[in-house]
């Protein structure tokens, strides 16, 4: 397990008071050529731009690969990992999605990554929903000394306390986009 779930607990007030204010910046990740390789393997992505050192130094702008947007934004999971505080009493947090995505400058191989947190809401939507929203945009460093935005990301996830049985209102929502089977069956994997 990765040593960033043993920090201590924050209390909700605590975590409220943050907002508006940054959090804080996560370590640098190296987005070598063998993780884009991966990455490729698991979406499936192979296009020459991302797994072929040779042709994509000759036919693109680039002067070398260049990682996938979405294994740029992948990482933002472990960057708000070692960032963004747990709240106190609360199971965990889900992706519910992203107000903003923009892929700004593409990240060559052999790059470092780091997000910087800025927690921009944290409402409690529900006494077993807390909506926080962070806005991070994630830096990159082709070379020491150099640094410049690759992406920029409003990012939205509830929290969800321990207490609660059922634990949010996605069938609802998932009632109103896929219809009763599937909301029945988010409520039935919800509770």
């Amino acid at each position: 397990m990765n040593d960033v779930w043993k920090k201590p607990p924050v209390s909700l007030e605590t975590y409220q008071s943050m907002v508006g204010k940054e959090v804080g910046i996560s370590s640098w990740h190296v987005v070598d050529q063998s993780r884009i390789n991966a990455f490729a393997d698991v979406i499936e992505d192979h296009q020459f731009i991302h797994v072929d050192p040779e042709r994509a130094k000759k036919e693109t702008p680039f002067g070398s690969t260049v990682a996938h947007g979405f294994l740029t934004m992948s990482l933002l999971s472990i960057m708000s990992y070692e960032v963004m505080p747990i709240i106190s009493g609360t199971t965990m947090g889900v992706n519910y999605g992203f107000d903003k995505l923009r892929f700004i400058s593409p990240v060559r191989a052999g790059s470092r990554v780091r997000g910087r947190f800025v927690l921009a809401e944290a409402t409690l939507r529900k006494p077993t929903e807390l909506q926080s929203r962070t806005n991070v945009p994630i830096c990159f460093a082709p070379m020491p000394g150099f640094c410049a935005t690759s992406l920029s990301a409003r990012w939205t996830w509830p929290i969800l306390p321990r207490s609660s049985r059922c634990i949010w209102s996605v069938p609802s929502i998932a009632a109103r986009r896929c219809g009763k089977a599937c909301a029945s069956a988010i409520t039935a994997a919800s509770c």
